[in-house]
């Protein structure tokens, strides 16, 4: 008996200490992965599938990095089908770059590359970019990858050194490519930090207070005593250098604001307020739809008449939150559109493009720590996309977004679900005369072209739908597949392809497949860093009216 009473204490002690070390396990594992969702979704089979589309499409990096300056080149043609480049396009960005850097980090994590391959290109890539002409750190609109010079524009020649500043690309710092470029640093100094030195030493110079709009501020949507009645605690579009925009009459040329959230700049968002060097405002200032006048008399003469937009009225209301840094109070406009004839709410984008939504979660684990705003809004996106392709267009497959148009020309346009379809009313709809768009903008894209990089961005919120949309556009257009993986846009109806590869394009697949295939890699590099703070704060604070 006191030897069967010894032994069961043994047991228990040791089922104990078993839990416990599992315990320790998931504790630290949950650490490490810096909060973010374990992802699963994908058989062993799709897994293996998708690893030999991530290997066909990391050849295109082979080609397309310029070996003059080591930068990426923003495309490459292969008219017909070419197996090789019929064209390449020498000149480069502040996203293209960003974005190279997870392509690189992408491979070395699925196993394309080692270790040592991929610190020697991002390294080069980098030693590069320190050289570059820079503004504070920030990256102009254009260089040219031959020689690394600022451009005007592509084939418009390179910028002559001294000239007075003015409002061209020569002078323009792009708010949402610079917050693409320093995603990519971001990235670098937690995938691979030997290289971290490198990588903090070109953010550090870096201050996103420079596109931020710290004018003063109303309780409406925007300032009427401002010239231009400006949306002001947003985004700025972009700044000139030696034309800051608060002296002379610079202010023209700032009027464009990032105001509509739930696009890509909200990157530059999650970076600048990380870094502290952005308000919380910005948060709560900027719109997720084109807000109704704010609910305070003073306000309804004043605030913009949005009822031109995609789909008015729309469904919402008023909410007021607290900023955790400020203690300030914001009214914020909780909308949301719906799906005609259903009951699916959703964030509409400007222009109804996938990439618009849903590049940022590519980086910023948005759907671990937005379950109840952007995360939960990226998920009905592509709802939105699936439902309006298959039921309205009767597409077979799915996935507008901005890309190469569906020929050899070498065009790039934009698509995406603005259901034009839908009745739409025009300015001064009402209850009445309802606009029932898909997106906020009516008539700014075509919905005549599929691009597969929308399916892979879609695999960290649908994944099977995702990987069932994939397959089918490499089985139903088989001209759509080549040696460095897909092309970049088809037109469904037609069959029509533009043989073309971005490399902003093939990045977001590349980083898609790399959350997909190994548990969210670059979502838990970005959650790793200090500046992911904010992302985290504030995505878990706010609750969307979906």
């Amino acid at each position: 008996m006191k030897r069967t009473r010894y032994w069961w204490i043994i047991a228990v002690a040791a089922i104990v200490a078993l839990l416990a070390s599992v315990a320790q396990a998931r504790a630290q594992g949950a650490s490490g992965n810096g909060g973010v969702a374990q992802y699963s979704g994908l058989s062993a089979a799709q897994r293996a599938n998708l690893l030999g589309i991530a290997r066909d499409t990391w050849k295109f990096y082979g080609v397309d990095v310029d070996p003059a300056t080591n930068l990426p080149m923003d495309n490459l043609t292969f008219a017909g089908g070419s197996a090789t480049p019929t064209s390449e396009g020498h000149y480069t960005s502040a996203a293209n770059i960003g974005v190279y850097l997870w392509a690189v980090v992408s491979a070395r994590d699925l196993g394309l590359i080692n270790e040592e391959q991929a610190k020697d290109r991002v390294q080069a890539t980098l030693t590069e970019v320190s050289h570059l002409q820079r503004y504070d750190g920030f990256l102009y609109q254009w260089y040219d990858t031959t020689n690394g010079d600022v451009l005007l524009n592509p084939g418009q020649g390179d910028c002559t050194p001294g000239t007075a500043p003015t409002n061209n690309n020569c002078f323009f710092l792009s708010n949402v490519d610079n917050g693409w470029y320093a995603s990519g640093l971001i990235v670098v100094r937690q995938a691979m930090p030997e290289l971290a030195h490198l990588a903090d030493s070109l953010i550090a110079p870096m201050n996103f207070g420079i596109f931020y709009d710290n004018r003063a501020e109303t309780h409406c949507n925007t300032n009427p005593a401002i010239t231009g009645n400006q949306p002001t605690g947003q985004m700025f579009g972009g700044y000139y250098v030696g034309l800051p925009p608060y002296q002379g009459n610079n202010a023209a040329q700032y009027y464009y604001h990032n105001g509509a959230f739930y696009s890509d700049p909200r990157i530059s968002a999650y970076i600048g307020m990380g870094l502290k060097q952005m308000p919380g405002n910005v948060w709560w200032r900027s719109w997720r739809e084109l807000p109704p006048p704010a609910p305070f008399t003073d306000c309804q003469s004043t605030d913009p008449d949005f009822s031109w937009q995609g789909q008015w009225p729309m469904g919402g209301s008023w909410q007021t939150y607290t900023d955790p840094q400020s203690g300030q109070q914001f009214p914020v406009w909780e909308g949301h559109y719906t799906y005609p004839g259903s009951n699916l709410t959703f964030i509409p984008t400007y222009s109804g493009g996938m990439f618009e939504a849903m590049m940022p979660n590519l980086v910023v684990p948005e759907t671990s720590w937005g379950t109840s705003s952007f995360g939960l809004a990226d998920a009905r996106t592509v709802q939105v996309q699936i439902k309006y392709a298959t039921q309205q267009l009767h597409d077979k497959v799915w996935g507008m977004s901005p890309s190469s148009t569906a020929d050899d020309s070498g065009g790039y346009s934009g698509y995406g679900v603005e259901g034009l379809a839908f009745p739409y009313y025009g300015t001064g709809a009402n209850a009445s005369h309802p606009n029932e768009g898909l997106s906020q903008c009516h008539g700014c894209a075509t919905e005549d072209v599929v691009t597969p990089h929308a399916s892979f961005i879609a695999l960290d919120v649908a994944p099977q739908q995702a990987y069932d949309n994939i397959a089918a556009l490499r089985a139903d257009y088989p001209g759509l597949y080549g040696a460095d993986g897909f092309f970049d846009a088809v037109n469904p109806t037609t069959g029509a392809v533009g043989h073309r590869d971005l490399v902003l394009d093939q990045s977001m697949i590349m980083a898609a497949l790399d959350n997909a295939l190994n548990n969210r890699a670059i979502q838990r590099d970005f959650a790793r860093d200090p500046v992911s703070w904010a992302a985290r704060t504030y995505l878990s604070l706010e609750k969307m009216s979906l």
